[in-house]
């Protein structure tokens, strides 16, 4: 254990060391490379406060994606191909975003300082740069600096800081992402379905949800949008999306490296190294490893698990020839090799079935006892090691290219992901499932067209073409398999031919599932302005989805035996299943959006969307009905979507910013992810709600007092439940009952009612340590959510309670040179659930994945 880690901690230090040495070889060659291009008009970018120059600002010519930043003394360059006056939208982390109008050159532009927030900010959402509080689309931002600060350095920790994100994942392949409670299946996942929230970087699709666990890398911004996409975005989603930008590669010279030590041996480096190779050729590197200790204790093999154990790496390089076209190739990789992601037993409720069939009965006779009935003891004594390995990466090629009145833009692709998994799905110390696999490879191409212009001085247009291929095979097998207790967890009947001695240990099955799929979509954004304060954006989209499954499972293993009572009991424990599908089928969606912009502080807008999730392959197996496959479950029906939304952005006053949303989401064959107590569909089986629904209201909203104190906050009420699923499966305490349960006007899972982030930052006035200007800050931001349902049906008892955490930072902060903060997650160590699982086979037994306790420590930053 303490070998790898030495290793790891190594690499880290010496990746550290030749970003912070390549520092003097970057400017060096700065100096001796002829810039870019000869701007048309240029100027610098001041602080109104002091006066001094800002390096790094970045600006924006309005309606296109090409910028450019400020040097070290805060100057600029810029080739327009159109004549002055042109719009300039000009930003810079922890100041106010500003939209000036140059009409000569050079320009001096001034920027006042505000504390980084989920305030003004420019969004590419669209499909081109443009200020978050002119688009009329429901969407959160999160800088890339203000997560790094705060310690959200994956989704998980994300959600804190966007209450309408929720995130479940007791292991990077079962994990869901929802928007609104819509998204991701919940519970454990099923391969044949699509993410129902889209998740993009730098404008690659990534198909797998896995992708949402790894350490973001070089982040820029996070912007996080609300209601069905397919307009604007290559795959469609019913929920939302997910927009992750990194930092590019710079024609000047830049780089950063971060250290960070905490409690439970925790500790992170990140660094980025960006400047010049030649005149039109630039590139950047980017690295990030995380490790810490295990936060459970296995005491009957004496070590800790769920510890953290990444690393990631991006390389970018940069071709801009000219302003008028550029091409981005970029390549990454990021693996994954923690110890864990372990369960700990949270409760044990009655079943109706006999008393022999009870959990509590079912140990009492095999002798066993739990190590601890308190789960936030953090211990436990599994048998059966639990390990989460996956590698992620891929290479891809952007091009942007100005055609006419816009930029076309090309996006290629390709994307692996690699599953070697461990799990006790028992969650006991008995050998009840000695083992639970299910390694997998996937691989996936995309390729996206789209172009982004003006029409003429009242229209404007996205129109795009997309398609994805995807392969899912297991490598080699999924595998399940019986110990030599199982029985006792299986026994259905008081034969004595349940205790045959071997009858079932190492009796277990082999799948071979295969699914391939193919979607190819057009989609078309028109915004036309038919008044300076009227817009009308209608939007449309016609998808081709063809998928084939190809699934086999073979039995292997127990006691070899010819009796037909013997064999009986191993079919009712497992059985061999086989079967295809292959389905193809085409959708059209739309939107159509009101806006209205009476002032320049306020915009509103109205939106009618419809859109779909794509039909579904069980790839988990297929449960049985009176010993039968239940076949006509292979196929899951497609969802169909109708979205309302009405929203409001508004400036009431010079340093307050509000947005209110108001919307209803209707959803017809909801495509829900179901647990039955049949151990041969362990994973769970996908089935058809008839009908969900989803209504809420978002408020949000940010206030600076003055240049050195602000507050933001986001509240979210969500009220979602099945309007119609007249055939779902019992919650785990009715396992035993009928097989079936109408659980129409039942809660859905994962959503709690009300939801709200909540934070604040102080500083100080710019001043002097380590030899360099800066400022002193202190900043706190919180997350509370209510409780909320964590079982597929309804349950009395997997309910988790809500809670509140508060986090906090303080320390001294520098846009160049070194920066030092102290913080603390979780400051009041809450004992909370993140989810709560039923035991395989639901003997009454369930598991929990626990939040993390209170975690404390240092970071030390380097900005040149």
């Amino acid at each position: 254990m303490l070998k790898p880690i030495r290793t790891h901690l190594t690499i880290l230090r010496v990746f550290v060391f030749i970003a912070l040495g390549l520092k003097t070889g970057l400017l060096a060659n700065a100096q001796e490379t002829t810039p870019l291009i000869n701007a048309s008009f240029g100027g610098v970018v001041l602080d109104a406060e002091n006066g001094e120059p800002l390096a790094g600002a970045t600006l924006q010519l309005a309606g296109i994606t090409h910028s450019t930043k400020t040097d070290r003394q805060g100057h600029f360059q810029f080739v327009t191909g159109q004549n002055l006056p042109v719009t300039l939208i000009v930003s810079y982390i922890g100041y106010i975003t500003k939209q000036v109008v140059v009409t000569e050159s050079p320009i001096t532009i001034e920027l006042e300082r505000s504390a980084a927030s989920l305030g003004e900010v420019l969004v590419t959402s669209r499909r081109r740069r443009e200020l978050l509080q002119n688009v009329p689309i429901p969407v959160s931002v999160v800088s890339g600096t203000l997560a790094e600060e705060s310690g959200a350095f994956n989704v998980n920790r994300l959600k804190e800081m966007v209450p309408t994100v929720q995130l479940y994942s007791s292991n990077p392949r079962n994990t869901g992402l929802s928007i609104r409670g819509l998204g991701t299946t919940f519970g454990l996942t099923n391969d044949g379905i699509d993410p129902g929230v889209g998740f993009y970087v730098d404008g690659v699709y990534y198909a797998r949800p896995a992708a949402t666990t790894l350490d973001f890398i070089d982040v820029e911004q996070i912007e996080v949008l609300r209601g069905p996409q397919g307009t604007l975005f290559g795959k469609n989603t019913v929920a939302g999306a997910f927009n992750v930008t990194t930092r590019k590669p710079t024609f000047t010279p830049e780089g950063r490296a971060e250290l960070s030590y905490g409690n439970y041996g925790f500790i992170q480096a990140k660094a980025s190294v960006s400047g010049p190779l030649s005149e039109h050729l630039a590139a950047r590197v980017s690295f990030s490893g995380t490790q810490r200790d295990g936060l459970l204790y296995n005491v009957a093999t004496q070590q800790r698990l769920n510890d953290l154990n990444n690393l990631g790496l991006r390389g970018q390089l940069l071709y801009a020839p000219s302003e008028g076209w550029q091409v981005l190739i970029t390549g990454d990789a990021s693996r994954q090799r923690p110890n864990g992601y372990a369960q700990v037993i949270a409760g044990v409720v009655q079943t109706q079935r006999p008393a022999y069939r009870q959990f509590e009965q079912i140990i009492a006779d095999l002798g066993y006892e739990l190590p601890s009935r308190n789960p936030f003891d953090r211990l436990i004594d599994h048998d059966t090691p639990w390990r989460s390995g996956q590698d992620l990466g891929g290479v891809s090629a952007n091009v942007d290219v100005k055609v006419g009145p816009g930029t076309l833009t090309a996006t290629t692709a390709w994307r692996y992901w690699n599953w070697m998994p461990s799990n006790d799905r028992d969650f006991t110390g008995l050998q009840g499932l000695a083992l639970s696999q299910a390694p997998s490879r996937h691989e996936q191409w995309s390729q996206e067209a789209r172009w982004t212009g003006d029409l003429s001085n009242n229209l404007s247009a996205v129109i795009g073409v997309f398609a994805l291929g995807q392969s899912l095979n297991a490598d080699p097998a999924h595998t399940e398999e019986s110990g030599s207790d199982q029985w006792r967890f299986s026994q259905n009947s008081e034969s004595p031919l349940w205790q045959t001695p071997g009858l079932l240990e190492g009796y277990g099955i082999k799948t071979y599932p295969s699914l391939k799929t193919f979607s190819g979509a057009v989609f078309a954004q028109i915004d036309w302005a038919i008044t300076p304060q009227l817009r009308v954006l209608p939007g449309i989209r016609l998808n081709y989805d063809d998928k084939s499954v190809d699934f086999r499972r073979e039995t292997y293993g127990g006691l070899q035996t010819d009796d037909p009572d013997l064999l009986a009991i191993k079919n009712a424990v497992y059985s061999a299943q086989e079967f295809e599908a292959n389905i193809d089928d085409t959708d059209v969606s739309g939107q159509l959006t009101v806006a209205f912009k009476p002032s320049d502080k306020m915009n509103a807008f109205a939106t009618f969307s419809t859109g779909f999730r794509p039909v579904g392959l069980n790839l988990g197996g297929l449960p049985r009905e009176n010993g039968e496959t239940m076949l006509e479950l292979a196929v899951i029906k497609p969802e169909s979507v109708r979205h309302y939304e009405v929203g409001v952005k508004a400036q009431p006053a010079r340093n307050v910013s509000l947005g209110l949303t108001v919307y209803n989401t209707d959803v017809k064959n909801y495509q829900a992810q179901v647990q039955a107590a049949d151990l041969s569909v362990n994973r769970g089986y996908l089935a058809n709600a008839e009908q969900i629904r989803v209504r809420g209201l978002e408020l949000d909203g940010n206030v600076k007092f003055n240049n050195f104190f602000s507050l933001y906050g986001s509240l979210a009420y969500t009220d979602g439940m099945y309007v119609r699923f007249t055939n779902a499966p019992p919650p785990l305490e009715e396992t035993g009952g009928p097989t079936f349960k109408d659980i129409s006007g039942g809660q859905l899972p994962g959503i709690s009612e009300w939801a709200a982030s909540f934070g604040g930052e102080a500083t100080t006035r710019t001043t002097s340590l380590f030899g360099q200007e800066g400022e002193f800050i202190f900043a706190v931001d919180g997350f509370y959510r209510s409780s909320f349902s964590s079982s597929p049906s309804p349950s009395k008892y997997l309910n988790v309670d809500g809670y509140t955490l508060l986090n906090g930072r303080t320390g001294f902060r520098a846009a160049e040179g070194v920066s030092l903060y102290l913080w603390v997650r979780n400051a009041f160590d809450k004992d909370y659930f993140e989810q709560l699982l039923p035991g395989a086979g639901n003997a009454g037994h369930y598991a929990g994945v626990l939040g993390d306790p209170r975690t404390y420590g240092v970071t030390l930053r380097y900005i040149f």
